[in-house]
């Protein structure tokens, strides 16, 4: 719910659960009350922009993708995580989690700025890419993974955690998955799917099949998501798709206009299944 004492800005692209804002997320989410959002899933910057060079289907590409992603310095860059976490906790709800991915050029700071807060962590999780790019400089080890951190709000919490469908569901796009057993903490997912590019591709964006698994993990039907570096919203088609409700925010309006192509043809596609089923 948005604060009552402040003044909540328009959106800028609004559907019954799904809705998303241009703005800077820590001033935004200032607008809502504490307690509003069942999970949160981020993305946070990676800082990666150093004039480095990476490989992108087969061929040598720039590893800068914007000013959103520069790093600052050790000191702000820390600062930077630990503001974010900070307003993404108050708009948690008291039994509420927040996922947070990243590489080792990030991924650690929010770990301690997380422990900082009073985040009680759940889980690590390291997601493995089969389809991770070489390493150019043949100098180090492929990087082929990220790591995730699941945490809750508060230790005395009550979370959200579908063990039955985790241990038992059908997870036929990761290989380390065996049947009927429990779900364990490292997941074998590939990167986006051609498919998920359809539109044009976010420079960080991630695979539906690893935002299903962590929507479905977590939440309930009905609950709230918030995504507070959205990009082109992965979260978000994850979390409608299954029957959340999802609220996006993201500075960069070229990756908003994706999220609403594929939030577009996503409902599309329901509603002719919808239709069709009616009719069948």
């Amino acid at each position: 719910m948005p604060n009552k004492t402040r003044s909540i800005p328009e959106p800028y692209y609004n559907k019954p659960n799904f809705r998303l804002y241009n703005h800077n997320s820590l001033e935004l989410l200032k607008d809502f009350d504490e307690g509003t959002f069942d999970m949160i899933f981020a993305d946070p910057p990676y800082n990666l922009s150093n004039g480095g060079f990476t490989v992108h289907a087969g061929r040598m590409v720039s590893v800068n993708k914007g000013d959103w992603d520069k790093s600052k310095g050790f000191k702000d860059d820390y600062e930077f995580h630990h503001k974010w976490l900070e307003a993404c906790k108050r708009v948690l709800k008291p039994n509420g989690t927040i996922w947070v991915s990243g590489t080792y050029h990030s991924i650690y700071q929010c770990g301690h700025a997380i422990q900082s807060l009073g985040y009680h962590i759940l889980n690590d999780i390291s997601w493995f890419k089969p389809n991770a790019s070489p390493n150019l400089s043949c100098r180090f080890f492929t990087a082929s993974h990220e790591t995730l951190i699941w945490a809750r709000k508060d230790k005395k919490g009550k979370h959200t955690f579908n063990y039955e469908l985790m241990k038992n569901g059908n997870w036929p796009e990761d290989s380390l998955k065996k049947p009927d057993l429990q779900m364990r903490s490292v997941w074998s997912i590939g990167t986006p799917k051609p498919v998920e590019k359809k539109f044009g591709k976010h420079p960080t964006q991630k695979s539906f099949d690893l935002l299903k698994r962590i929507v479905l993990a977590s939440t309930r039907k009905g609950d709230l998501i918030l995504d507070p570096f959205t990009g082109s919203s992965t979260t978000g088609l994850a979390a409608y798709l299954y029957g959340r409700r999802f609220v996006g925010i993201d500075t960069e309006a070229l990756y908003l206009d994706l999220s609403v192509k594929r939030f577009e043809e996503l409902n599309r596609n329901l509603e002719r299944k919808q239709l069709s089923f009616a009719n069948n």
